[in-house]
Order: structure tokens, then sequence, then C-alpha cells
């Protein structure tokens, strides 16, 4: 019968990793049943073990990036991680009826709680740290950055597509004169967005971007594709062709994948992002052809991991002001997600892209930086 301790310890053996060790990312057992767990629950068991306090480690984010450097999430797979891998194979987990599944169970999980851990313009996205000094400058500077590779000006109609709170939508419509329209699957973003940018020259609707019908001058969207699913990775990009006019830009900015897949990881799957999709630049690049041609690309997926450990910062900073509503498994899963996705940016297992389209523009296209 195999021994779940010493398979674990077994494949630990291939890192720096150990067992109840003196390194701030080692793994500090406190209940054996971490080890069956694990092997017989592969990511979903990792995750929940640690929510459920059976282990700690002092630089979860580090042990992440070490476990991903070694390949050992793919050497622990598990009946509970194939069924997750065949469900994304094998239907379409963001049809336009389950598109609003992800803006229940994570975006509405408690506008309080995003307050607390994000920036004061609440921006869900990766920060642009080149010449950033905090997390505020840095979400500025990013959105200014698209602007800026939009060529926004007065006057021009902006899709916004997966608005969130409203970040964007209200920077392009104040500093650029831009009429904006947001849409979001979350009700709680879609309120909120809509409070903030009531004086403002901006529409924001809950609406799935496959119900939309408008034309518009310039495109975005930012931290949405990852909810898009690569089964409809042909209908997100046919849409939004029709939907930009000739002579537009649009701008996706996502996180990416070194490789193709067609699923997330089981315990992120589960707990923050039903259905997510990461893609990859085969995957991204195949349901734009025909359509759109690439004028940009860059890569800042290191700022990614200083934006995770600042959101990381200010939710345990301002903890006590939420405990009272939220309970301490709560507040190991958002540490757990947090590092987790901080280790693996670090891991460069993904990666942050913006990319900019344009749609039967003649002129040269020059991209800011």
């Amino acid at each position: 019968m195999t021994n779940p301790k010493r398979l674990i310890e077994k494949l630990l053996a291939q890192t720096p990793i150990k067992i109840n060790g003196q390194s701030p990312w080692d793994i500090k057992v406190k209940d054996e049943s971490f080890y069956s767990q694990v092997l017989h629950q592969g990511s979903i068991g990792f995750g929940e073990s640690y929510v459920e306090g059976k282990w700690e480690s002092e630089q979860l984010d580090e042990l992440i990036r070490l476990i991903l450097l070694a390949n050992l999430e793919k050497k622990v797979g598990s009946k509970l991680d194939l069924m997750t891998k065949l469900q994304f194979l094998f239907f379409n987990l963001q049809s336009k009826t389950r598109a609003y599944i992800v803006g229940k169970k994570h975006y509405d999980f408690g506008n309080d709680l995003f307050e607390k851990m994000l920036d004061k313009g609440l921006n869900y996205s990766c920060g642009y740290w080149k010449n950033a000094n905090n997390l505020d400058e840095a979400q500025e500077a990013k959105l200014d950055l698209i602007a800026k590779k939009l060529g926004l000006q007065s006057g021009m109609k902006v899709l916004d597509v997966g608005c969130g709170w409203g970040g964007f939508s209200e920077f392009a419509a104040r500093h650029y004169g831009c009429k904006v329209k947001g849409i979001t699957i979350s009700k709680e973003q879609a309120e909120y967005a809509e409070q903030r940018c009531k004086n403002l020259p901006v529409e924001i609707r809950l609406k799935d971007y496959r119900d939309l019908h408008e034309h518009y001058d310039r495109i975005v969207s930012i931290g949405m594709f990852e909810h898009v699913g690569y089964k409809n990775y042909a209908i997100y990009f046919a849409k939004l062709y029709d939907l930009l006019a000739d002579g537009g830009l649009f701008l996706l900015h996502t996180i990416g994948t070194n490789t193709s897949h067609f699923g997330n990881d089981p315990w992120i799957n589960k707990y923050i992002f039903p259905n997510g999709v990461l893609p990859s630049i085969a995957q991204l690049i195949k349901g734009t052809e025909g359509k759109f041609v690439m004028e940009d690309w860059q890569n800042f997926g290191p700022d990614y991991d200083k934006t995770l450990l600042a959101w990381y910062g200010n939710f345990v900073q301002n903890w006590p002001t939420l405990k009272s509503k939220y309970s301490n498994e709560t507040f190991r899963m958002f540490k757990y997600y947090l590092l987790c996705c901080a280790g693996a940016f670090r891991a460069r297992n993904t990666q942050l892209w913006q990319v900019v389209f344009s749609k039967n523009r003649s002129e040269r296209y020059d991209a800011p930086r």
C-alpha cells in the first residue's frame, strides 16, 4: 500500500522544499491527513487543506514558485483534477447561459472586501510598475498606458468589455472626454460603476458581450478574456470585429500562459474563478485570423507579481475591519489565492499581455511605452 507521506516527501526531494524544514518556503504540517488529501485530491486537496489549516508556509508564494519550477503539479494528479479538465474539454462552460456564474461566485463576493484589497480606483487587474512607486500609481499608469495605446480623443465612442467597478470607463471619460459604454456580468460591479460614473458620459450595463450591436471607435477589454473560454475565442473576436468601426483600435489586456490549456487550475476553478481559462499565444491569435491586424504585443507579466503582493498586503492589513463579516476560511482562501498567483507569475508560468489590434487601418501604428 502506498504511504502518502513518503510519496509526498519523495516528490519534494526533487526541490528545495522540505516538510517541517527551516526555510521560509517549507511546508509545516499540522495535520497528518494533509498527505492523503493531497495525494488523492491533487490541486483541490492542496488548496483545501491549506484553507482548513492543516499546513502552513511562511512564504507561500515562493513555495508555489518552487513547485511550479519542478513541475510537481503534473506529477500529483487526481480523479478530481481529471474531471475538471474533462468538463472544460467536452462542454462549453462559458456559454451565454453560464456567463454570469463567475460574477455571482467571485465578483459579487463583497464590494467592501475588494475596496480594502485593491487600489483606490478598484482596478482588479495588473498594474504597470515601470515608473510607479505604489499600487495606486501603478494602476493609474496602466490606465493611461492603455488610453495612449488606443489614441483616445475627446468625443470617441469607447466600449469597455468587462468594465469591473468602472475604473477605465471613468478614466477615459474624465481624462480624455470619451463617451463610454461599460459592460460587466457582475451585478455588484454594475451598480457600483453606475454610481461612480453618474455625472460622466458613461453608460454601464449588466450584459454579455454577445448581446451588443452598436459600433465603437475604440474597444478595450481588461482582465475579462480569461473568462471567455477557448471554445468561444472565435465568437468573441468575430463579435468585437463587428462592433469596431473601420480604422478603429482594440486593446486586449489579459493573463496568458506559455502552453495551450483547455481548463483552469482545479482549486482556482472551484473557489475563485469558475470556468476560467488562460489563453496561450497560439489560442489567442487563432481566433483573430482573417479579422484583425495585430499591431503591438507587450508582456509585463512580472508586474503582476508586484500587483498581487500589493493586494495581499492590503488584504492582510485591512482584515481586522472585515473579519466580523467574513470567516477565517475566507481569510485563508484569499491568502492562498493571492500568493499562489504571485508565485505562478514569479515562476514565469503565467504572463500579462497587452495586445493592440486594428481593423481596416491604413496608417502606421506606433505603440507608446
